[in-house]
């Protein structure tokens, strides 16, 4: 059995030293090809997520990441090589975020920048990695511009964007409570204000009209408890809560100390049973919407499918220590398998070209705990990665899927 603590002792979370290298080593016979980032033994991958600070949480995704790559080397790593996860503390904070990838490029001598988490620390470091030419890769987090080959050509996303995850919930809010009156609550920042964008964009002529309040919060505040007051006081009788984990507990558990009794939806950052929900309360939770893309792990109905039991599997012996009550655990699951993917299909040519032209080209790709219909195609002209989500609903225990993959 596994500890985190283990992964950080056996060096998978750890911070190299040397000099970058200066390009392709040509290969003596019978010598593999070296490249920035890559020797005969190892590929580097580079990583920043937020151990501490207000997003910590978020930190489950990376550990789950650092345990799947310790499995991959257990089993004999990428065609003979070992994958070392680098991985840096960046607090969630877009300033730290550039002080630690270039870090990861100059110093770490890292072949790739993986899953780095959020939309404002991902926009720091978007022109660096791509004037630099450093596969910015699998960015965890929905803003468009990390989908957008034709300006950065080295950046691709991973989640579903959030313009249209927006516009999932500006539909069903039409189809289903066409009169409501609507409350925003969003994260001032590019990720809050994007996901707002997509839901005026479907509410369309009537965006003004059904929203009756529309508040902000910062990732600093310590609470959004006054925003939700204000919000009750206005009238409101649907809630769209475009936040992160920690505010997203916070709301709900305002919202029952007040006694109040909106539709209530969540977005996809902020659905975690384990990481928000249960902090917030379970009854309390009840009946929320949101949408998701990910095999939530508390929902029975996958625990007798094989991608169930392999991962259960995988965090038995790998990640212990992790709560197999967060969907985080299993999002960082999917973006694990398909690094190794691109990987895999780099073949020997591990040259940073090559990983973005693989990146690239995956096609009918579905890791493990995506949802079933949800096959990953890329290509040189489209890097959205994973598009499809679904409706759910939670019943106090587990999210229920309902509806048609959108």
């Amino acid at each position: 059995m596994r500890s985190f603590r283990q992964l950080f002792q056996w060096g998978l979370i750890a911070v190299a030293t040397g000099a970058a290298s200066l390009g392709v080593t040509t290969p003596s016979l019978g010598q593999k090809a070296t490249f920035p980032g890559v020797t005969e033994t190892e590929i580097r991958i580079g990583n920043t997520a937020p151990y501490s600070g207000p997003a910590s949480a978020y930190s489950a995704i990376a550990k789950t990441e650092a345990a799947y790559f310790t499995k991959i080397n257990t089993e004999g790593g990428i065609n003979g090589r070992k994958i070392k996860f680098i991985s840096h503390d960046d607090g969630y904070s877009a300033p730290k975020t550039v002080e630690q990838t270039r870090k990861l490029v100059e110093g770490d001598d890292v072949l790739l920048v993986f899953q780095t988490l959020g939309t404002p620390p991902n926009s720091a470091i978007q022109k660096y990695m791509n004037l630099n030419k450093v596969p910015h890769l699998f960015v965890s987090s929905g803003a468009a511009k990390f989908s957008d080959p034709k300006t950065f050509p080295w950046t691709m996303g991973w989640n579903p964007t959030l313009e249209n995850e927006g516009r999932i919930y500006g539909r069903y809010i039409l189809d289903n409570h066409p009169g409501a009156k609507i409350g925003v609550l969003y994260q001032n920042d590019d990720y809050g204000k994007e996901m707002l964008n997509g839901l005026r964009d479907a509410l369309g002529t009537r965006a003004n009209a059904l929203i009756v309040a529309q508040l902000s919060y910062e990732t600093t505040d310590p609470t959004i408890d006054s925003q939700i007051v204000k919000l009750k006081s206005s009238g409101v009788d649907l809630f769209v809560n475009i936040s992160t984990n920690k505010a997203a507990a916070q709301a709900i558990r305002k919202i029952g100390e007040l006694g109040w009794k909106p539709v209530h939806i969540v977005n996809s950052v902020a659905n975690s049973v384990g990481a928000v929900l249960e902090p917030a309360g379970l009854e309390l939770s009840k009946d929320l919407l949101s949408a998701g893309y990910i095999m939530d792990p508390t929902d029975p109905s996958w625990k007798e499918t094989e991608d169930y039991k392999v991962w259960q599997s995988f965090m038995d012996e790998y990640y212990p220590s992790g709560d197999k009550n967060n969907i985080m655990t299993a999002y960082g699951y999917t973006a694990a398998q398909a690094l190794v993917q691109v990987l895999r299909q780099c073949g020997d040519d591990l040259s940073r070209t090559n990983v973005m032209k693989q990146a690239a080209n995956l096609r009918n790709y579905r890791p493990l705990m995506l949802l079933p219909g949800s096959e990953i195609n890329t290509s040189s002209d489209n890097y959205s990665v994973v598009r499809k989500m679904q409706m759910m609903r939670f019943d106090g225990k587990r999210w229920q899927l309902f509806g048609p993959l959108l």
